[in-house]
């Protein structure tokens, strides 16, 4: 990658308000500094030295590091008695763990129906509305969701580029859906089960894909319907896990059945006992390669042994299961889990240490969030 960069034409020295040249390593030319500074692992050690190593870490030059994503909606209480609930307009927001700072993504134009996706209804006292997007290709997508109707809020994905920070529309959904499952396996999203503005066992048993990995975006695919319809009852996550999607037909700590939908082989099967015995919680795919889980009553953290159809239990810090009762929603990225629990802490576990290490990341006040995902960074003009 080194060789291909210093081949590539040197980009232009940047310059300084008052026009004199600045360089980025003294005695280099910048395409060689690029090249050299990109190496450094942790990108937050070249912003601490001067600005220009800053404005080049935010730079299309640079290689993009990873941050963290989520989808919030304004904190709430539980209404007064005789009062409604009051729905929450959504905020996305990324990480920068350079500055340590929680920065908005820009809004997505007014034709893509984001502000349409509700969370709270007044016909629901305690349940919140659940909104459906998956991380794939490098990109966020929106994929699901309710509106005031009470019928599915997207027809189209919505579907956000970190390297652009630009919003897209996508082809439309062959069968527009809510409370469904949703995931992501080899940069293909997958949208199943579910319910349209009224239950249709079609589209309970139905399925679809589409191949962000396709730059030409061709339209929603329709596979193998599934078995039965069990997994329209809420809206559960697919987890992509070795060329296969892993789902099962109801979230938290209750007896589940569940299903293994083949990708390759458009085909379904049975999930093993032992896998769907340790499904206690939220699970998700490291690398779409291990599969993590945190227990939502009791706060453990398990990874799958496949070879011995059985879970293990990772060892924590002390008292690191406490801030991890009530995970709700779970993703696995560089060694990391990035879990939400049930009372609104963002908390980060680094399952590469022994004991796993566990931190929490402070969220922007007044905010509830309802996703977490790990993306390349935002593109900063204003850093360039």
């Amino acid at each position: 990658m080194a060789t291909a960069a210093a081949r590539s034409t040197p980009v232009k020295r940047r310059r300084t308000d008052d026009g004199k040249q600045i360089v980025l390593i003294d005695g280099l030319p910048d395409h060689i500094s690029e090249i050299c500074l990109s190496l450094v692992f942790r990108p937050s050690l070249l912003a601490a030295v001067c600005t220009r190593w800053r404005r080049l870490v935010y730079s299309p030059e640079f290689p993009p590091f990873s941050s963290l994503y989520a989808l919030f909606v304004a904190s709430s209480s539980d209404p007064a008695p005789g009062f409604r609930r009051v729905n929450s307009a959504i905020r996305l927001m990324c990480f920068d763990p350079v500055s340590s700072k929680w920065d908005p993504l820009p809004p997505p134009p007014p034709e893509l129906p984001l502000n349409r996706i509700i969370y709270r209804h007044p016909s629901y006292i305690s349940f919140n509305l659940p909104i459906q997007c998956v991380s794939a290709s490098g990109k966020l997508v929106i994929i699901a969701g309710s509106n005031q109707e009470l019928s599915p809020a997207i027809s189209h994905p919505l579907i956000f580029d970190p390297i652009s920070s630009a919003w897209t529309s996508g082809p439309p959904i062959g069968t527009p859906r809510r409370w469904c499952a949703t995931g992501a396996c080899g940069g293909v999203i997958y949208i199943a089960s579910g319910m349209s503005s009224q239950f249709s066992s079609t589209v309970a048993k139905s399925i679809e894909k589409l191949d962000l990995t396709d730059h030409n975006r061709s339209n929603w695919e329709k596979l193998r319907e599934m078995r039965d319809l069990r997994f329209s009852r809420e809206a559960i996550d697919a987890v992509g896990w070795r060329r296969k999607l892993l789902m099962v037909n109801v979230k938290g700590d209750a007896v589940k059945e569940g299903a293994i939908y083949d990708v390759v082989n458009d085909d379904w099967e049975a999930m093993p006992e032992e896998m769907v015995a340790g499904w206690r919680g939220p699970v998700a795919a490291m690398e779409e390669e291990t599969l993590y889980s945190v227990d939502e009553k009791k706060g453990t953290v398990r990874i799958y042994d496949a070879d011995n159809r059985e879970w293990r239990e990772v060892a924590v810090v002390e008292g690191g299961e406490e801030l991890l009762k009530g995970a709700q929603q779970i993703t696995a990225v560089a060694g990391k889990l990035s879990i939400i629990t049930v009372d609104g802490r963002i908390v980060m576990v680094d399952v590469m240490t022994e004991p796993a290490k566990i931190w929490t990341v402070e969220k922007p006040q007044g905010l509830e969030p309802v996703s977490v995902h790990v993306l390349p960074r935002m593109s900063r003009p204003d850093f360039s």
